[in-house]
């Protein structure tokens, strides 16, 4: 079980992530990480351990944007390595997103992908949703998204962010949770009200 959560707002986003996930660290921490987007540059951070090692990590760069998304793992695909922590970020650089759930069909998915010259980078399940999603979109996320959801089988909660969409955060489920909560000139997500 993961936690994952995103931010679209005007506060400085790293901060709320940080202190989301530490709440969400009951669901499982092996690793932790997080994604801001900021002026179309996607600035990532991911660290093995609990999300202490991961805001140490934050507090020694530049994560400053409004706009971004988080997660802890508790792994179910691949090892406890930095590579396998999400986000998890398509190889043409321009989808990233978390997730939490189980793929049961990102083996096929990844043979698909690196038959068409895809290159993987994890040993993860995740990381097919955001290479198929990266490969096949086009500009539109909701018809890209509509497509992932239709391909993938499994229990899953995605928050996707396009490097194209600078003001936006997307989000799927099917069986795993997810909490959206609206504020003024403010959007969370997280699988669950923490």
């Amino acid at each position: 079980m993961c936690g994952i959560m995103g931010y679209l707002g005007t506060k400085p986003v790293a901060k709320i992530i940080i202190e989301g996930l530490k709440k969400h660290e009951y669901r499982g921490y092996d690793s932790a990480g997080l994604t801001v987007l900021d002026k179309g540059t996607f600035k990532k951070a991911r660290a093995v351990g609990r999300v202490s090692n991961l805001e140490e990590l934050v507090s020694k760069g530049d994560f400053s944007g409004t706009v971004g998304i988080g997660h802890t793992r508790w792994a179910t695909h691949g090892g406890v390595t930095v590579e396998n922590a999400h986000p998890h970020e398509s190889s043409n650089g321009n989808v990233i997103l978390v997730h939490n759930g189980i793929i049961e069909n990102s083996r096929a998915i990844k043979e698909e992908l690196q038959n068409l010259g895809v290159e993987f980078f994890t040993d993860t399940d995740t990381e097919s949703a955001a290479q198929y999603l990266g490969y096949i979109y086009n500009g539109d996320p909701k018809s890209a998204i509509e497509k992932l959801v239709a391909r993938i089988r499994g229990a899953f909660a995605l928050v996707i962010m396009f490097r194209d969409k600078p003001d936006e955060i997307w989000v799927a489920r099917k069986g795993s949770p997810l909490v959206l909560a609206h504020g003024v000139g403010e959007t969370v997500c997280a699988s669950d009200p923490v």
